[in-house]
């Protein structure tokens, strides 16, 4: 068997890269059993089994990679349960809590545009591997498997029932169906061409409006990622509805491609990042739920969450960009809910995983049992805490690599002491370089680790502040 001699490396949440170029089938086949025998190094003592979940998307020739896999990881000798449909990603790290596996092995690129697949590597408590079970499994890449005497055992599984069963029991289903049975409550969904499709017709019966259910691994020539540019048909079903029904409560849920992203529309419509979603999320499940723990944020998260927490008497614990790093978290302490500006948010009473579904049944809980749209909760929360913020991010494309270490120099070398007119009065570089300003507001420079891509960040009083930092930050990077 060849080993990998180009490089793989695993980003933020797996690895991912362009299909037929970096991301092809020989390529996988020599990625998956390496991943199968770390998984199995890492869990064995925790659960005894040789078991590994593998599922996948709705991309283009997702179940077809899944096969690869499956196949790979049988020929060393490890036992598969292999998925009958595509089901969201966080659907089998519940399935491989729940069947007592070594992990679970996922085809899905994510929110990237439809050229892209990759795979997600999960552990036996059914979230993201730590970072050292990654870079395990890049070192070990250059190290063959052997192929066993006896290859491992598939079965095939439905990983929909045990799943929706387990999110149904967490929030008071019956209350949300009613409220949209009586038309107290108008709900549109766009599961933008993923896995989330059919979820929350599974979970809350048929008034459901889901919107591009179809599959469409090209996803309308843009990218399955909840944001504002890509949903302007859930912005007009949101419109119309209000121009002709002024009663009742609405709400719009978006999710992103493999269903481990939210993001929400009001009746206005305002979109609703998860800047947004988190503080009402803790809200809600703090005084109405009398759920208790920690709450974990990541450095590029809203101040407006710890503001939040604060008021409820809750801690909150800081880490850098990647829900890897909050799953860690979640393993060593008891959390409330663990969330990240990008749409990722879980709880502690679920797995250490992001879960976008369950996700949405705590937001349309949180509707229902407080009577308010999603932005007039949003407000309520801004005047408690006498903070009113926006929130913005570009991602900078670079000219390549050179730059994008230039510029790293240049902040490790020459700190940036002014940005956009307002002092720097402190700098977190737990991950990038986030700068605190005079005005309250923060602009975050972080890079990008696989590609030659900038990421900027900036929460600020006013949007219009926000563009100008944002601005600032782009003239920064391209003067350079």
């Amino acid at each position: 068997m060849p080993v990998v001699t180009n490089p793989i490396k695993f980003g933020t949440d797996g690895w991912r890269g362009v299909i037929g170029d970096e991301f092809t089938f020989e390529r996988l086949a020599l990625v998956a059993p390496v991943a199968a025998k770390v998984l199995y190094n890492t869990y064995y003592s925790h659960v005894s089994s040789r078991t590994i979940i593998v599922g996948y998307d709705r991309r283009f020739m997702a179940e077809e990679f899944a096969r690869v896999v499956a196949d790979a990881v049988t020929a060393v000798g490890f036992d598969v349960l292999f998925s009958e449909s595509y089901a969201p990603t966080p659907a089998f790290s519940w399935a491989a809590k729940e069947l007592n596996a070594l992990g679970a092995l996922v085809i899905t690129a994510s929110h990237n545009p439809g050229t892209y697949l990759g795979l997600k590597v999960k552990s036996a408590f059914g979230g993201s591997v730590p970072p050292e079970v990654t870079k395990e499994i890049e070192g070990l890449l250059t190290v063959e498997v052997p192929t066993a005497p006896i290859p491992g055992k598939e079965e095939k599984f439905d990983p929909w029932p045990s799943y929706c069963g387990a999110l149904q029991g967490k929030v008071d289903i019956d209350k949300i169906r009613q409220a949209i049975a009586t038309s107290k409550l108008t709900l549109f969904v766009d599961v933008m061409h993923g896995a989330a499709a059919s979820g929350l017709g599974r979970l809350l019966g048929e008034k459901v409006q889901e919107i591009n259910s179809n599959r469409d691994p090209l996803f309308e020539g843009g990218a399955p990622e909840p944001l504002p540019k890509y949903l302007s048909r859930l912005f007009a079903e949101i419109k119309t509805h209000g121009e002709s029904n002024n009663s009742g409560l609405t709400v719009g849920l978006v999710f992103d491609g493999d269903c481990d992203r939210i993001a929400a529309v009001d009746k206005n419509p305002n979109f609703l990042s998860s800047q947004i979603l988190i503080p009402i999320l803790i809200d809600h499940l703090t005084r109405r739920r009398n759920f208790t723990g920690e709450i974990v944020k990541t450095v590029s998260s809203s101040d407006l969450i710890p503001l939040v927490a604060k008021l409820l008497n809750l801690s909150v614990f800081e880490t850098a960009v990647g829900y890897k790093y909050i799953a860690n978290r979640m393993l060593a302490t008891e959390v409330l809910l663990g969330g990240e500006e990008s749409g990722g948010i879980g709880y502690g009473s679920h797995i250490p995983e992001r879960d976008a579904l369950l996700s949405a049944l705590y937001v349309l809980e949180a509707v229902v049992e407080s009577g308010l749209d999603l932005g007039d909760y949003y407000h309520e929360l801004q005047q408690k805490t006498n903070f009113t913020s926006a929130y913005d991010r570009i991602d900078l494309p670079l000219a390549n690599m050179e730059l994008r270490g230039k510029l790293l120099q240049q902040l490790q070398t020459q700190p940036l002491t002014e940005i956009a007119g307002k002092k720097v009065i402190d700098c977190n570089t737990i991950d990038g370089y986030k700068f605190s300003l005079a005005d309250q507001s923060w602009l975050m420079i972080r890079f990008s680790g696989t590609e030659p891509v900038l990421r900027l960040y900036c929460e600020a009083p006013t949007i219009e502040q926000v563009h100008q930092t944002l601005a600032w930050a782009k003239n920064w990077a391209e003067s350079n």
